[in-house]
């Protein structure tokens, strides 16, 4: 696995098992993400208590008189289709492409700025409303650059998962100075860091260099990453998997 940032750091002693931060860079409108957060959660999952996913909005399309990405020779809604197909056949992924032709969304900034709004309650909540908008074009085909659209999302959730999204709160956040100002910030850091494509993830604990990777990964490349960051942490999950008795 490509490894894009520092490696580990030369350590004798391995830290305490503590403060290991997952963060994936990311905007509403990647198809990429859509594959990859499931594996993503199933990691966090897998070691409960340990670390914590974290979202940062990139902004992917501010709107389409801005966009562009040479690598793809994206810049054009009619262009995406072709990519989300791709991906959809290199991941296993269920995503619905023709949102491009039938109702493109103009701009992913609306979006990130919903998903930020949710974060203000809680982070659980903002995880689950990003999956949910995520669901909401890639599966559904709705244009979530439409307030509507992320009003018609967010009450759906909150239905759903009344303990998670105080639906009145969302709608009296949204676009507000706070939202905003949060949407700001992890364009920041996403500049900071000059991550120009999405998803992409880092991993840091103290005591160990950060690693980052970009794109889509399966599942035994994102436990390689994680090995390399917690190999105490991976070294005792297994010997504890090995004394079960069958």
């Amino acid at each position: 696995m490509e490894i894009l940032k520092e490696k580990l750091s030369n350590k004798t002693e391995i830290p305490e098992a503590e403060g290991i931060e997952l963060t994936c860079y990311t905007d509403p409108l990647c198809c990429w993400s859509w594959a990859l957060f499931p594996l993503l959660q199933k990691l966090v999952d897998e070691f409960t208590g340990y670390m914590q996913l974290q979202l940062c909005m990139g902004g992917l399309i501010p709107d389409w008189t801005k966009f562009s990405d040479p690598l793809n020779s994206l810049n054009h809604p009619s262009q995406m289709g072709p990519m989300w197909m791709d991906a959809a056949r290199k991941t296993g992924t269920a995503i619905n492409e023709n949102v491009w032709v039938n109702n493109p969304p103009q701009s992913s900034y609306p979006a990130c700025i919903a998903v930020k709004t949710a974060g203000l309650q809680s982070a659980d909540a903002e995880k689950a409303y990003f999956r949910a908008l995520q669901e909401a074009v890639m599966l559904n085909m709705q244009d979530i650059s439409q307030k509507e659209v992320l009003w018609e999302t967010a009450n759906g959730l909150s239905k759903e998962q009344p303990h998670l999204l105080d639906l009145p709160l969302f709608e009296k956040q949204f676009n507000g100075p706070q939202s905003r100002e949060t949407f700001r910030n992890d364009l920041a850091k996403t500049r900071l860091l000059q991550i120009g494509r999405f998803p992409t993830v880092t991993f840091s604990r103290p005591g160990f260099s950060s690693l980052m990777f970009t794109g889509y990964r399966p599942y035994a490349a994102l436990l390689e990453a994680f090995s390399v960051i917690a190999p105490d942490l991976l070294a005792s999950k297994k010997l504890k998997t090995n004394n079960i008795s069958p």
